[in-house]
């Protein structure tokens, strides 16, 4: 090999790593390097589930479920409320009212707290059930739904829809007296977007 041809071939082999890096500069990948993004994202956030798999046991009382703000979120979790043996239905659709109100007005457990759960609904509310020209259905709270914020207000109607607060489809709601009755419908998008997309409402008549 002549002294020019040697010295050409050098050339040529000094220009492959330099267009590599014109080539990765360039945003072509020249070879296939092997990446590290570091480790997935958890998904603890919003489970509740125990190191073996299984929910928390829940509190002595009537089983029901609770809608709490997980992210932008509602996620239903499992509570408890008492209601006295031998209650009629009637008061009982209140007891049961009350216990979830004040479940959700609750400061989140420890658990739900470390999961990413938490709460719009402020304490101090209460509500009772129908008045002398409301439906046997209905709830009344100390204070009007539109009142609450929009977070506050998904909760309240997803969780008294998916009890025994309510009958059929959605629950009715209202203020003090003369406060109009509403009824309020959960749906997927209230569940998935409760700060932009208020619960659904129609008028209800009086007695009906």
């Amino acid at each position: 090999m002549t002294g020019a041809r040697a010295t050409a071939v050098r050339r040529r082999l000094l220009a492959v790593p330099l267009l590599a890096g014109l080539l990765a500069g360039c945003g072509i990948r020249a070879t296939e390097v092997p990446t590290d993004f570091g480790a997935a994202p958890s998904r603890a956030r919003c489970s509740l589930t125990g190191p073996d798999g299984t929910a928390p046991s829940g509190r002595a009382g009537v089983p029901v479920r609770v809608f709490l703000l997980c992210g932008s979120s509602l996620v239903a979790v499992d509570r408890s409320v008492r209601v006295p043996d031998g209650t009629v239905d009637s008061a009982r659709r209140a007891l049961v009212a009350q216990g979830l109100l004040d479940q959700l007005a609750g400061s989140p457990s420890a658990a739900e707290k470390k999961a990413g759960y938490t709460t719009d609904v402020r304490g101090g509310m209460s509500v009772r059930g129908p008045g002398p020209k409301d439906p046997d259905d209905a709830l009344r709270l100390s204070v009007s739904p539109g009142s609450l914020t929009s977070y506050a207000l998904a909760q309240l109607v997803c969780t008294f829809s998916d009890s025994a607060a309510a009958e059929g489809d959605g629950v009715i709601l209202a203020g003090p007296a003369p406060d109009p009755l509403r009824r309020y419908e959960c749906t997927d998008e209230v569940r998935t977007r409760p700060g932009s997309t208020e619960p659904p409402s129609s008028a209800v008549a009086d007695g009906g």
